[in-house]
């Protein structure tokens, strides 16, 4: 039998004055709390990512409240005049599109304007795709570390990437489903071939949790004429390192740095993290290796 949604048909309570931080569905629109219909009900104004994507929403539970859109290309414009509102008395609530606003959404810039003028800022609990991600993925939950949507440029990207190989905790990522494929490859050439799980559409009809070793997701994708819906990829943290001799380091240093858009300070950076060596040792003996290489790909 099909449970009744949670409705509430008394006459809605108003919030009082300030910014209230409404987590909506990511995808099931049933993933939505009590508290955030009320308080949606409540406020005098919405201020959301896309109106047309909220009012689906808003039509679906029947909550009439205005709609203002905030988005990245606004924001910065429309945060004084929502201030104004929040500071004459007005309840002002806060959505993205999907999930937790300001974590890798917008609204960042309007929570700490709220903030800077000593403004009310209620956080309405709800749904995030990192934590759903993270919750069914089998890797270890008891640290992570959250890293949004990892750089578009390939030099930046593969720095990030560096700097994180030694990281032990559980590593979280956004990416978008035609950036995927190279994502998981630049991981791979950078960190090796860890456990991993790309967490597809979640809570959605096609929704999907690919697990396996990075190579093995790889694999899985690559036969597919192409990757749907919104991707959350959650990577196994670094395991403790044993020594490692110079030879060994000569040769993890001579294959990070043949991938493209390799950097020699930030690969040279992270392996002394991750052996617990020096940095000029390991620098050095990156350097003389890309030196090596450069003469080869020269000679006649």
């Amino acid at each position: 039998m099909r449970l009744p949604l949670p409705t509430d048909d008394r006459e809605p309570v108003r919030c009082p004055g300030g910014l209230y931080v409404v987590a909506t569905p990511i995808g099931h629109l049933e993933d939505i709390t009590l508290r955030a219909i009320k308080t949606l009900n409540g406020v005098d104004l919405i201020a959301a990512e896309d109106t047309r994507h909220t009012a689906r929403l808003l039509s679906h539970y029947r909550i009439p409240t205005p709609l203002i859109s905030c988005h990245e290309h606004n924001e910065r414009q429309r945060t004084p005049e929502l201030i104004d509102k929040i500071r004459s008395g007005a309840a002002v609530a806060l959505v993205s599109d999907a999930g937790t606003p300001s974590v890798s959404d917008p609204g960042y810039r309007l929570v700490c304007a709220a903030v800077e003028h000593g403004l009310k800022v209620f956080p309405i609990p709800g749904v995030s795709a990192a934590i759903t991600g993270l919750c069914a993925s089998g890797l270890p939950t008891d640290a992570f570390v959250f890293l949004g949507f990892a750089p578009k440029k390939k030099g930046k990207r593969m720095d990030l990437l560096a700097s994180l190989a030694a990281e032990p905790r559980t590593l979280v990522f956004y990416e978008s489903p035609r950036r995927v494929v190279g994502f998981l490859d630049d991981i791979r050439s950078v960190m090796g071939d860890r456990s991993a799980v790309l967490a597809r559409e979640m809570t959605k009809l096609h929704e999907e949790f690919i697990r396996g070793t990075l190579s093995e997701i790889l694999v899985v994708l690559v036969d597919r004429p192409e990757v749907k819906g919104e991707c959350t990829l959650l990577v196994d943290g670094a395991a403790a390192a044993d020594p490692i001799s110079d030879v060994d380091l000569a040769l993890v240093l001579r294959d990070a740095l043949a991938q493209p858009g390799a950097r020699l300070s930030g690969l040279s950076k992270a392996f002394a993290k991750q052996y617990n060596l020096p940095r000029k040792t390991v620098y050095e003996m990156a350097l003389t290796i890309q030196k090596e290489s450069d003469a080869s790909a020269n000679r006649p």
